[in-house]
């Protein structure tokens, strides 16, 4: 008990890692200054997804009118529910920016800031991202906040599957944030251009080019862009591939011998179809105290639009 007259200064939780278990989770729920964030969105594999399209328009696999191969989890997140005192995040619209013709480009500085303020997070905020799937929504809005200058994020291990497993709580309908105060800080070396890989691929800037796409996707026998294949010089770890089987991240020295494919390069650039999935290596290469990676935002589907842009396999 404080004595009377005497302010306590609240704290918010301490990360020490870019995933924080559910137990550590569990032991923090209701915490000051703690906001835990649902990143889902749900992709509906029985319509064509055409990643070429920008998917907040009706036109392509989004929100608008038609049919949205791609929707935010908000259904799942009331109805099925989700961990006590989570707010949902829109990935999709307010996480995104809605002026680009490529899926899920990063928002700019203004955009992230409101919404991050929208969401309840202030500067001062300790955030946990969860999402339904297999963590790579996740780690794409644990990516947007580390670019924008928030460090203390995390992704929870095993996401909402994990949460379920070890019967932790969790609660059903909505929940309205309360908005604060945050202030963004733009981080650019987090982010690489098409220019910048162009000059990777052609010797003239030196950089691992690590592509988190599934090998399929890698070797041009599937995509779901109009070309396939990969960047030149690129090498592959899927993403999935640094999950275990329960779905949480690999263990070192697994998650380090995944990685071990990786050329020892000044910098190191992660790209996939939409730079979704790639957050998830971007993720790996953080738990293994690596601050040289930066993410290729425009990925593939920003790549294949160039029809002069090569690719390996070429497409045929």
């Amino acid at each position: 008990m404080s004595p009377v007259g005497v302010t306590v200064a609240r704290m918010a939780p301490v990360l020490t890692s870019p995933v924080v278990s559910t137990q550590w989770l569990a032991d923090h729920l209701g915490a000051d200054d703690l906001t835990i964030v649902d990143a889902t969105v749900l992709v509906d594999l029985d319509l064509d997804v055409d990643l070429d399209v920008d998917p907040g328009r009706g036109d392509g696999p989004g929100r608008g009118e038609g049919p949205a191969a791609l929707t935010t989890g908000r259904d799942g997140f009331e109805r099925d529910g989700h961990v006590p005192g989570a707010v949902l995040a829109d990935l999709l619209v307010d996480f995104s920016d809605p002026g680009s013709d490529l899926p899920f480009t990063r928002p700019g500085v203004d955009r992230f800031q409101a919404a991050a303020a929208a969401l309840g997070v202030s500067n001062d905020s300790t955030v946990v991202v969860y999402d339904t799937v297999d963590g790579r929504w996740a780690s794409r809005l644990w990516w947007l906040f580390r670019a924008y200058g928030h460090d203390a994020v995390a992704v929870l291990d095993g996401g909402w599957s994990q949460w379920l497993a070890q019967g932790k709580p969790y609660d059903l309908g909505d929940v309205l944030p309360t908005p604060a105060p945050f202030v963004a800080t733009e981080r650019p070396d987090h982010w690489v251009d098409k220019a910048f890989v162009e000059s990777v691929v052609a010797g003239e800037e030196r950089a691992a080019l690590v592509s988190g796409s599934p090998r399929d996707e890698f070797d041009g026998t599937s995509s779901p862009l109009t070309r396939a294949g990969h960047i030149p010089g690129s090498v592959n770890v899927p993403a999935e591939t640094l999950l275990a089987d329960d779905g949480t991240l690999a263990r070192d020295p697994v998650l380090r011998d995944r990685l071990a494919v990786v050329p020892d390069e000044p910098r190191t650039v992660v790209y996939c179809a939409s730079g979704v999935s790639a957050s998830v290596d971007a993720l790996a290469f953080a738990v293994l105290g690596r601050s040289d990676v930066a993410v290729y935002d425009g990925s593939l589907a920003e790549w294949v639009a160039d029809p002069t842009a090569p690719l390996v396999p070429a497409a045929a």
